[in-house]
């Protein structure tokens, strides 16, 4: 009898369980969802892949009445030809970040940059040199295809009645961060502010040269206007506030790896400033202070590559900059 009951009943348990199930993620997911817009790759406007802008509710506005943008790059962690795979992670990528947005009062803008397998070699979310390099229409030139983005989605803000501000916030943690710190070398012009959490084992220093030996792209910024067209604006880049963040236990080093780094450039960066991210950081916070960049650097006892453990640092940092007159 018992037995006879339990079948009957147990389907009707399972479909509850169901049932409740899809209402927890649907409230889970449901208020981002709901507020966040996929747009398109259009090459016609500059950028080849797609991007996710989230609004919140609440938007801070400056003194001039405009609203701020937060970009935070993608990093799927992995290599792969399936494009799609990219897309969803940059998807949860402003899912998780959402918290963050609502919090600053800014909108969320996050690119769905691919790192295929066929061109695993162009490290597309640490913005390598590869990137600067390749002729591959999708792949090439980030920096750039990322400023279109950010313009696309000022142009769709601002004909929503929001005027957005061409300078944005630009957070990144370990690969991602890599981008943001690179990114900010490249078009300081286009950041109000930077957030580089372990980027990588070594941050772009601003300099061209240490001594007599060269700092290249990204070890420095020796030969910009050879693969970019533009010199390093060193004026600029001193004038954008950057809180730089590592675990003392952090041993998390792009430098090992041949997809980031080419190995004459790493091994020449592991002679110069020591060969681990613990050993080269007081070197790189040297090159910023010798660069006149508004730019502070922190070690957090005790933590090691956990984004989650130090993403607060990175909020309250960028609460300091909202709040704070131009």
């Amino acid at each position: 009898m018992a037995l006879r009951r339990f079948l009957r009943l147990a389907p009707k348990v399972m479909l509850g369980l169901v049932l409740l199930a899809i209402v927890g993620v649907a409230v889970l997911l449901g208020p981002y969802a709901w507020r966040v817009e996929h747009i398109a790759a259009d090459a016609r406007v500059g950028f080849r892949s797609d991007y996710y802008l989230y609004v919140p509710e609440t938007l801070h506005r400056d003194a001039n009445g405009k609203a701020v943008l937060l970009v935070q790059p993608n990093n799927s962690g992995r290599t792969s030809d399936d494009i799609g795979l990219h897309r969803r992670d940059a998807w949860m990528t402003g899912f998780e970040r959402k918290r963050i947005a609502d919090e600053l009062g800014v909108a969320l803008l996050v690119p769905a940059f691919p790192r295929t397998a066929s061109d695993w070699k162009v490290y597309t979310h640490a913005l390598d040199r590869d990137v600067l390099t390749t002729r591959e229409p999708l792949l090439e030139r980030l920096d750039l295809q990322l400023i279109a983005m950010i313009d696309d989605a000022r142009v769709r803000l601002r004909n929503a009645g929001t005027p957005v501000d061409e300078k944005v916030l630009l957070q990144g943690f370990s690969a991602s961060a890599m981008f943001a710190n690179r990114f900010t070398a490249l078009h300081p012009d286009r950041v109000r502010a930077a957030s580089i959490g372990s980027p990588g084992g070594w941050p772009i220093a601003p300099v061209a040269q240490v001594g007599v030996d060269a700092l290249p792209y990204p070890a420095g910024v020796a030969d910009l206007s050879a693969l970019t067209g533009r010199p390093f604006d060193a004026a600029a880049f001193a004038r954008v506030p950057q809180y730089l963040y590592m675990g003392d236990a952090d041993d998390n080093d792009s430098l090992d790896f041949e997809d980031g780094w080419d190995t004459p450039m790493s091994a020449e960066v592991d002679r110069l400033f020591g060969d681990t991210p613990l050993a080269r950081w007081t070197h790189a916070e040297a090159l910023y202070a010798r660069a006149g960049a508004d730019a502070r650097f922190e070690l957090v006892p005790g933590i090691g590559h956990d984004r989650k453990a130090l993403q607060e640092r990175s909020t309250e940092f960028f609460q300091r900059v909202l709040t704070t007159p131009r």
